[in-house]
């Protein structure tokens, strides 16, 4: 391997282990696994999170907004969410298929 393809590598590991990091949350997982899904407000996610504070799950979408794992579009008083990198419903797939079907094992 020579060394630009090596150092291109190094560069590309540190972004993958960033992103996983920011991940690398429960709440987190579990927002992006909804808005897989569908894209959905601030209020149709909080819905989900009965135990989470607005606020607090502010913070996580914004964490997953400023990583480029998601969009919003200001729609009047309301905020809607969807997935911006598609790479992120390929990691979320592999993590499901691997850790989430309980039959398998």
């Amino acid at each position: 391997m020579e060394n630009n393809q090596m150092f291109d590598t190094q560069i590309e590991m540190k972004e993958v282990a960033h992103l996983l990091k920011v991940l690398a949350n429960e709440n987190r997982l579990m927002i992006v696994c909804y808005l897989i899904q569908e894209a959905m407000t601030v209020s149709q996610l909080h819905e989900r999170f009965e135990h989470m504070t607005q606020s607090a799950l502010s913070q996580h979408l914004s964490i997953l907004k400023a990583h480029k794992i998601l969009k919003s579009e200001k729609q009047g008083l309301s905020v809607t969410y969807e997935i911006y990198d598609s790479r992120i419903e390929k990691v979320i797939s592999v993590l499901k298929n691997n850790y989430c079907n309980f039959e398998k094992k």
